[in-house]
């Protein structure tokens, strides 16, 4: 590819990366509000337009108080219109970010290849990027569903795999700008100590998508409220409550016990901490490049400085 063609690609990459990790953190912003199951419909095009007007206000909430979900605040406190609004407002963001990230990627996409800018081998790549964002979007109405039935919440399950593809698309993309900006990464170091680095990385990226999961199940199943103590988890290490027979077979404990869930993710937190701590060392004793070494200390900071927000999230409640 023509150098000023690279170029201009990889900013729409950058931009479509930093849109998708936007549109992650006001998933999250929405899930803490509660505000995910307030549009209970799913309309692609017409809904692009928030309600307008007091009567069109008034037919959004008539929908939103069929919902499982209002039945549960409304048994509390009864709601009102009002109070309906900012509910509405974060769903209503979080979609309206969707459609942008789509627009973002698909017209310079099809721009470029009408330019004839892209090899083959970047147009597949970039093809497959497509489809999974479509499939992310079809995800997140797939999730939403499974909240609108018979509970006012949606499964725990469908959050996380809503959550991991949206990790993946912005793997997939960041992995997609590496191929199109190539540089040399070991030149001046022995090749055996270089691929041990790799292995340990690739074992910390993996443990990390396996605790980023866990992090979905514990949002999706409100597991961060059960213990807001660490280390222990009560009066024990591993909760009283942690292994039960409600759920068969026993190994869904694992994957939807509350309590469980959350002993995992604080521990796999733990492991990623001294991994971490392991693949830093290790750097520090190779001959490793410049912007290898800033990698490592910037994965290394992100990492603690990540552990403390869960910790302090937890024990602040």
């Amino acid at each position: 590819m023509n150098p000023k063609h690279i170029f201009s690609v990889s900013i729409w990459l950058w931009a479509v990366c930093a849109l998708i990790l936007m549109m992650v953190a006001v998933g999250g912003i929405t899930r803490l509000t509660e505000s995910g199951l307030s549009i209970v419909d799913w309309r692609p095009v017409t809904g692009t337009l928030p309600p307008l007007g007091d009567e069109a206000w008034e037919a959004e909430f008539s929908k939103y108080k069929e919902s499982p979900q209002f039945a549960h605040f409304d048994a509390q406190s009864p709601m009102s219109l009002s109070e309906f609004k900012p509910l509405f407002f974060w769903e209503y963001l979080h979609r309206l970010l969707g459609r942008l990230v789509g627009l973002v990627y698909a017209i310079p996409f099809l721009y470029f290849l009408l330019r004839r800018r892209l090899t083959a081998g970047i147009t597949a790549h970039l093809t497959v990027a497509f489809f999974l964002g479509l499939g992310q979007g079809f995800m997140g109405w797939f999730m939403v569903k499974s909240g609108l039935v018979d509970q006012p919440y949606v499964s725990h399950f469908r959050l996380a795999a809503h959550l991991s593809l949206a990790l993946v698309l912005l793997a997939y993309l960041f992995w997609i700008l590496l191929e199109l900006n190539p540089y040399e990464t070991h030149r001046k170091t022995n090749y055996h100590s270089v691929r041990g680095l790799r292995a340990g990385t690739t074992a910390f990226l993996a443990i990390l998508f396996v605790q980023i999961v866990y992090g979905a199940f514990v949002a999706g199943l409100d597991a961060g409220r059960m213990y807001p103590e660490y280390p222990m988890m009560g009066a024990h290490f591993f909760p009283a409550d942690g292994w039960s027979d409600r759920w068969e077979p026993a190994v869904l404990n694992l994957l939807s016990n509350p309590a469980t869930v959350q002993f995992v993710h604080r521990h796999l937190g733990l492991l990623l901490v001294l991994l971490l701590i392991t693949l830093w060392v290790t750097c520090v004793r190779l001959r490793l490049m410049e912007r290898q070494r800033l990698a490592f200390n910037l994965m290394f900071s992100c990492g603690i400085i990540q552990f403390m927000l869960g910790l302090f999230t937890l024990v602040l409640n």
